[in-house]
């Protein structure tokens, strides 16, 4: 008979085992299970958000009222404290008023990183209007189209884009579109300072009265998207998507005593929903106007930042320049983004230190997410049962070929196996929902998948192919459809196609994603057919592409043909040209390489191949 105390000895040993045994068979289920509590700490939030309509300008004033003296934005050499920042809103929220706005109505802001950015988008949200974020590199028909979409009755611009509005301005005003300008010195006819009206308006605190109506479920902001209708689309966020959005940095463990350090654009998700972190949990931001290698490290140390926020293109660049003493010299413990291959996440963290990445996916319109909190090199996140219980995900069979997704003999969707690339698709409910595209009815239908796994079920077809390994990691494959991704940012094909075909020799256009060695994402290259009697005029073609094309959007290559070859319904075959790439090696036809040191589209030489493949040439 076993006394109390080998009783004990026996249990206890049983446990150790049972422990190491668990651990060693399932290591990450702690880890997945913090995240379900993290989840689940969100959901409570939200729902205690909803019960009492508090909306993101109450977070924000909040922490206004408990710290009006911390520091919310340093920009420069200038430091704006959360008091500050509510005064300036509040004089940009007059402003709006008294050009007419009302609750729901549509402001476009089109300018670079800067507070004033910040005080416009706070002061519209506490009058209920809504900002539409127009990228500012994009011009002429691409920003006609943005700002038409979102059905705004005003334009705010900065002056560095003065250009940019001077060429849309006649057909802004023939809408009768308000344009104000943040300068005093921007001498068009037709538009107004800004600058000038918040000198004569108030700091005071609004009325109650001036939201009143405002919920969760309003739109907070548009933001765009390319997709496969070519131009882009103005995705839908609401307050309760931007609170959902801010789980990735709550998810952290962030505190109010860090520094984020903002270098991405505001008008992209990532960089802007740092902004909403910062307002959620009272943190500090650090701006800069655009993302800037030399200056990047000098910056962090500057403002002491203790995260930063990257696309896969930041960090790459970072571990192209020249190698310093110090580089290690800084206080960053954290980047969180997306988009960062495997081999420059290594060696970013070979040089620059024990710095927590945390990458992450989730597309502006999406309604699911991913985040990589277990330093898996390479991975965007797990598939774990009981996230996918709480947000009912899958990943399914889809034909590249026929650019659609495979369904059985009954009609319904083919999970893929483990360690098979599958198409993310996920299911929309009340606490995944899919709002969709402004203005544009026909593109949010067709990211809807019905009668997926059973007849009336509807999911999110977010276009992006995943595979996950036999640990259950995830890790992102493919874009499907008519985009690719360079420099960080969405490229429709059909829009560059429309705009070569505008060139005077270029009768049609095929435009697809090649991969560059050493690069993230995919560059653009066209294949090309000329119009009858006429000769490829290369230099005509690159002023064409520079004018009317942001940098990210140029067609790296051409391939010149005869005729473009199409499927059965008359769309471009792509599968071919895509694995061809651009290598003189393997195509007769003609190749021309954009080179912006010659300001020309120059014949692509196997020497300039060679340098490409090598990394003696940069793209």
């Amino acid at each position: 008979v076993l006394c109390p105390t080998d009783i004990m000895l026996l249990a206890l040993l049983f446990a150790v085992v049972f422990f190491f045994g668990f651990r060693y068979c399932f290591p990450y289920f702690l880890h997945d299970l913090y995240l379900i509590y993290i989840r689940l700490r969100l959901r409570y939030r939200i729902k205690k958000c909803m019960k009492t309509n508090y909306t993101i300008t109450d977070h924000f004033l909040d922490v206004v009222k408990t710290t009006p003296n911390k520091p919310f934005v340093y920009f420069q050499d200038e430091c704006f404290t959360y008091k500050q920042a509510d005064e300036l809103s509040n004089k940009t929220a007059r402003v709006f008023l008294q050009s007419g706005l009302n609750k729901g109505d549509v402001v476009a802001l089109f300018s670079q990183n800067s507070p004033m950015f910040v005080w416009l988008w706070l002061g519209l949200t506490k009058i209920g209007c809504v900002a539409a974020f127009i990228n500012f590199n994009i011009r002429s028909k691409s920003l006609l189209h943005c700002f038409e979409v979102s059905g705004a009755k005003v334009l705010v611009a900065a002056q560095e884009l003065r250009d940019a509005v001077d060429e849309v301005l006649p057909s802004l005003q023939q809408q009768q579109v308000s344009v104000l300008v943040l300068s005093d010195k921007w001498s068009s006819s037709g538009v107004e300072s800004f600058t000038q009206k918040m000198d004569q308006v108030s700091s005071a605190p609004l009325s109650p009265n001036v939201t009143c109506g405002l919920t969760l479920l309003s739109p907070a902001v548009y933001i765009y998207t390319s997709g496969t209708t070519g131009l882009p689309k103005a995705a839908i966020l609401s307050q309760i998507k931007l609170l959902l959005m801010s789980f990735v940095h709550m998810s952290m463990g962030r505190t109010s005593d860090e520094v984020l350090y903002i270098s991405l654009p505001l008008y992209h998700t990532t960089g802007f929903i740092g902004v909403v972190g910062a307002i959620c949990l009272g943190y500090t931001v650090a701006l800069r106007s655009k993302f800037s290698v030399s200056n990047f490290w000098n910056d962090c140390r500057k403002y002491n930042a203790t995260a930063i926020l990257y696309i896969g293109e930041t960090l790459r660049y970072l571990c192209n320049t020249p190698k310093s003493l110090n580089d290690r010299n800084h206080n960053v413990k954290l980047a969180i983004g997306n988009g960062t291959r495997p081999d420059v996440w290594r060696e970013f963290l070979t040089r620059f230190g024990d710095i927590r990445v945390i990458e992450f996916y989730g597309a502006t319109e999406s309604n699911c997410s991913f985040i990589n909190y277990f330093r898996k090199i390479g991975a965007v996140g797990r598939d774990f049962f009981l996230y996918k219980w709480m947000n009912p995900y899958a990943f399914i069979k889809f034909d590249v070929d026929r650019g659609e997704v495979v369904r059985d003999s009954s009609g319904f969707c083919v999970k893929v196996a483990r360690g098979e690339p599958g198409l993310l698709v996920s299911k929309i409910t009340p606490w995944a929902p899919f709002i969709g595209y402004m203005g544009d009815m026909k593109q949010t239908e067709s990211k809807r998948l019905h009668n997926v796994f059973k007849k009336g079920d509807t999911y999110f077809n977010t276009g992006d192919m995943f595979l996950v390994d036999k640990e259950g990691f995830v890790y992102f494959y493919d874009r499907t459809g008519d985009t690719f991704r360079w420099k960080g940012e969405n490229v429709a094909t059909t829009e560059v196609a429309d705009i070569l075909t505008m060139a005077d020799c270029i009768q049609e256009a095929n435009v697809y994603g090649v991969s560059v060695p050493g690069n993230e994402g995919r560059a653009g290259m066209a294949a090309i057919a000329l119009k009858e009697g006429l000769k490829f005029d290369p230099t005509t073609v690159f002023k064409h592409v520079v004018n009317l094309l942001p940098v990210y959007a140029r067609p790296l290559f051409i391939r010149i043909q005869e005729s473009l070859s199409i499927t059965g319904t008359f769309k471009h075959q792509k599968g071919k040209l895509t694995e061809e790439e651009f290598d003189p090696n393997k195509i007769s036809d003609p190749l021309y390489f954009l080179d912006m040191k010659e300001k020309d589209y120059v014949p692509l030489t196997v020497n300039i191949y060679d340098s490409l493949v090598t990394g003696t040439i940069k793209v």
